[in-house]
């Protein structure tokens, strides 16, 4: 079991994630002012001391506790620590509203989450007001080429201590006087005369003149970054939004949620990425997990193996999610980046694929950051794109827009270098065999794909994003018509039908593959279908995956009344496989069974024109 302790709009998030899990969870809050819909899920209110959280996890089967209370709810925070559970904390992203609200302060919780930070946003120039000892502590920011300078005390022992972090002594600044605290007007004057757009501090209180460290830089508008002391234990599981809690409770309460989410081909590239480049400017960092952002925002902790200085590897954690790439190895190679020059030909490899810009539009691979290049190579078990229509330009290696995103944005939180970046997946041209790679034109391995970063569960993404892929591929070739197939038969069907016909294999994503159709602007759809999924699909499921509908004999036998009469109805309710109807029903049955199908296409395919094919199974 899973207790809350909410009342905040981190509250209801945890509530939302744990209502997934169809599993009994309780949410307690101080007041019943909090209107929160409840369905799963058990309200509890009133105040807890330790003994009475403690006697409420025995007799209910507690297994961990989220704490998505109000940051300065002390007391409760307090009272959790001590019960002796495990605890998962919901903390509010500091990063909201940064660019809104440019002199609020952002609170750090330690100096490891001031460098992410402060890596993710990269002011220009940085004023450390944290004291010599932070130098080292701050080391991966300013070594990376993050513009830092730092106030110490003019003493040898001070000085000692910057010659050895190796901080340029020409980056310093000093104290008037030792022993006497800052006032607002004098840290403004500093502030202007180094011309910094953010301040980093410690929450030192009065005795260390935070506020007049905050005030100065709230008066002119720069960026405020806060560390704070440990309030909460080391010990706790730190999440800042939905999917890291939903991992976080999957790890800690196995079984709560009935299948697992993953992570994408996509994350696990950029954190590859990440952590060969880190490896890279720092040799003897120790780097056994990165913080990645997703395309939401929230930031996924994932493990990583330094296999050399530049190179990395991540294991794709494994979902319920059917997915071939489930725990295959991505390894990055980064290297500090060489003049464009593509050779001719159009080789790929451990070179640069040669590709043409049109409309003055530089191809993804070459896109350029602030003050650098990034420049994507095809390394062994990934796929090169040879056919337009999937957003990347042919020959280029066959990694998605959203995961070259999420590498430029981690890459540029640590240095505006030229790069060069090579992804490889360990067997990924067998693995591919296994796709539909080969259906739109890619080649020689996997594609490098996703769209939130991470792997739903029965979410079908990489299904579903295939389908979507040769569909887009069809409409970049001229194709107005497009044939939709629910299996091999269906296909082979549709490549007799009609000659030069597109075909989609689209599954049981019978509504997902129309709307996506629709979407793109088709004229014509041709659906091939067996009787199986045709009369889930004529009683309204758009999804006729198995696990969701199974065959409605009573439905069949209503229609074998509306069409036929009722004796004929009554022999429908001994079948044991639909196909067994095509010896039994008369046409006028199977016409009835279309054209409820063709209706229930025509609410996500709504335009154009929608013909439907039988094909009839063989036993």
């Amino acid at each position: 079991m899973v207790l809350i302790f909410g009342g905040t709009t981190e509250g209801r998030l945890a509530v939302d994630v744990c209502e997934q899990a169809s599993s009994t969870f309780y949410y307690s809050t101080l007041g019943d002012n909090q209107q929160v819909p409840l369905q799963h899920g058990v309200r509890i209110t009133g105040a807890m001391t330790t003994d009475d959280i403690r006697q409420f996890c025995r007799e209910h089967d507690i297994r961990v506790i989220v704490d998505a209370a109000h940051p300065f709810a002390e007391g409760l925070h307090q009272a959790v620590a001590e019960v002796g559970l495990p605890v998962i904390r919901l903390e509010r992203s500091q990063d909201k509203g940064i660019q809104e609200f440019m002199s609020y302060p952002i609170y750090c919780r330690d100096f490891p989450d001031a460098v992410r930070r402060l890596c993710h946003d990269r002011p220009r120039r940085l004023l450390a007001l944290t004291g010599v000892n932070s130098i080292a502590r701050l080391a991966t920011y300013w070594q990376s080429g993050g513009d830092t300078v730092f106030r110490i005390l003019n003493r040898q022992d001070s000085l000692q201590k910057v010659l050895e972090a190796g901080f340029p002594m020409e980056k310093l600044v000093f104290y008037a006087s030792e022993g006497t605290l800052p006032t607002t007007d004098k840290e403004q004057a500093l502030m202007e005369r180094v011309g910094c757009d953010a301040i980093i501090t410690k929450q030192s209180g009065d005795a260390g003149g935070f506020p007049a460290k905050v005030t100065a830089a709230q008066r002119l508008g720069l960026r405020i970054y806060v560390v704070m002391p440990p309030p909460l234990p080391a010990d706790w599981t730190y999440v800042t939004g939905r999917h890291t809690l939903r991992r976080a409770l999957e790890r800690q309460v196995p079984g709560f949620f009935p299948l697992r989410c993953g992570l994408t081909t996509g994350t696990c590239a950029t954190a590859a990425v990440k952590a060969a480049l880190l490896s890279l400017y720092d040799p003897t960092a120790d780097i056994p997990t990165v913080f990645i952002e997703l395309p939401d925002g929230e930031e996924v902790e994932v493990p990583v193996t330094i296999r050399t200085r530049g190179v990395a590897a991540v294991v794709k954690d494994e979902s319920d999610d059917p997915d071939v790439t489930r725990g295959c190895t991505i390894v990055a190679k980064v290297e500090k980046g060489l003049p464009p020059t593509p050779p001719e030909g159009g080789e790929t490899g451990n070179v640069e694929a040669k590709v043409t810009v049109t409309d003055g539009v530089e191809p993804p691979s070459l896109q350029g950051g602030a003050g650098g290049r990034l420049r994507f190579l095809q390394g062994a078990g990934v796929g090169r794109v040879t056919l337009p229509g999937l957003g990347i330009p042919v020959g280029e290696p066959a990694i998605n827009a959203t995961p070259r995103r999420m590498i430029e944005r981690e890459v540029r939180a640590i240095t505006h270098d030229d790069v060069d970046i090579t992804i490889s997946v360990e067997g990924g041209e067998e693995l591919a065999r296994h796709t539909f790679n080969p259906r739109v034109g890619v080649v020689d391995g996997i594609s490098i794909i996703g769209t939130s970063g991470i792997v739903h569960p029965l979410s079908h993404e990489a299904f579903v994003e295939s389908i979507g892929r040769e569909l887009e591929v069809a409409v970049a070739m001229g194709q107005s018509a497009i044939g939709l197939a629910t299996g091999k038969a269906g296909e082979d069907t549709l490549f007799r039908y009609e000659e030069g016909l597109r075909v989609v294999l689209c599954g049981n994503l019978i509504g997902e593959a129309l709307a996506r159709a629709h979407t793109l602007g088709f004229q014509r759809v041709v659906l091939a279908i067996g009787i199986g999924k045709a009369v889930k699909l004529a009683e309204g499921h758009l999804d006729t995956h198995s696990h969701k509908v199974v065959m409605n004999k009573d439905f069949i036998s209503q229609i074998a009344r509306e069409t036929i009469g009722d004796e004929a109805a009554e022999t429908v309710t001994h079948i044991t496989l639909a196909r067994e109807l095509w010896d039994m029903m008369p046409e006028s049955f199977f016409e009835r069974i279309q054209t409820l199908c063709l209706a229930h296409c025509h609410t996500v395919f709504p335009t154009g024109k929608i013909e439907m094919v039988w094909v009839k199974e063989t036993k």
